[in-house]
């Protein structure tokens, strides 16, 4: 049995049930919020390991959710989305969540993109090393990322997909990477737009500039990105 808690915020009922039907049968425990105001008391008081979240909701919509939860923490967001357009597709990573699906869908494939994200973030968390260069620390243990300008320690509020990418470049620091790698190794799906790349290191390195370690990203024009020193 599995011992994940699956957070649905849908207003459509017949969806929902359909989902926490096969959520249940894959294993997992399934909660209800018919609402975003509803989802977000929810959160308050317990902590689920994953939320599947529709975009158009009455009282709050889902992108207002998504930024109050990425606002709170990291918990992994599966967005529900009715237009099948790149410009939401990557509104939908830009503000924060780990993946998206289209409406109509596959329940079968909504459990397949659960399983995928709940792996790939439970893998980090099961780590126990510790990578450090002189502007920043990631413990991979305790999901954390530690910046350290002018000695103190600021510890910027980054996605899931954000640690997954400041990660990956800390293991190898100064190796220039692909937009074609990145994708392999924090975007295992395989169904990912190159440019989504873009967006989040975009994000990503904005949160880092506002800590005070500017330039540690860096754009090789023409190969990809790297991880360097702050300047």
């Amino acid at each position: 049995m599995n011992s994940s808690v699956i957070l649905i915020v849908e207003d459509d009922v017949e969806i929902a049930a359909i989902l926490t039907a096969y959520l249940q049968n894959a294993g997992y425990t399934v909660s209800h919020a018919e609402n975003g105001a509803l989802a977000l008391a929810f959160c308050a008081t317990s902590s689920p390991e994953l939320i599947i979240l529709d975009v158009r909701m009455p009282v709050m919509d889902g992108w207002q959710v998504l930024a109050e939860v990425r606002r709170r923490g990291n918990t992994p967001v599966i967005m529900l989305t009715a237009n099948d357009d790149d410009v939401d597709k990557l509104s939908a990573l830009r503000i924060g969540a780990d993946d998206y699906v289209v409406k109509p869908f596959n329940p079968a494939e909504v459990v397949a993109r659960v399983q995928a994200v709940l792996r790939r973030t439970q893998v980090i968390t099961r780590s126990q090393d510790i990578y450090s260069t002189r502007s920043l620390s990631i413990n991979l243990q305790q999901h954390s990322v530690v910046v350290k300008p002018d000695g103190t320690d600021i510890a910027p509020r980054l996605t899931t997909t954000e640690f997954r990418l400041i990660t990956h470049f800390v293991r190898e620091p100064n190796r220039v990477f692909s937009r074609d790698e990145l994708l392999d190794a924090c975007f295992p799906e395989g169904d990912t737009l190159p440019r989504t790349v873009d967006s989040h290191i975009s994000k990503l390195r904005r949160k880092l500039d506002d800590a005070g370690v500017s330039g540690l990203l860096q754009n090789v024009r023409g190969f990809g990105y790297r991880l360097g020193e702050s300047k």
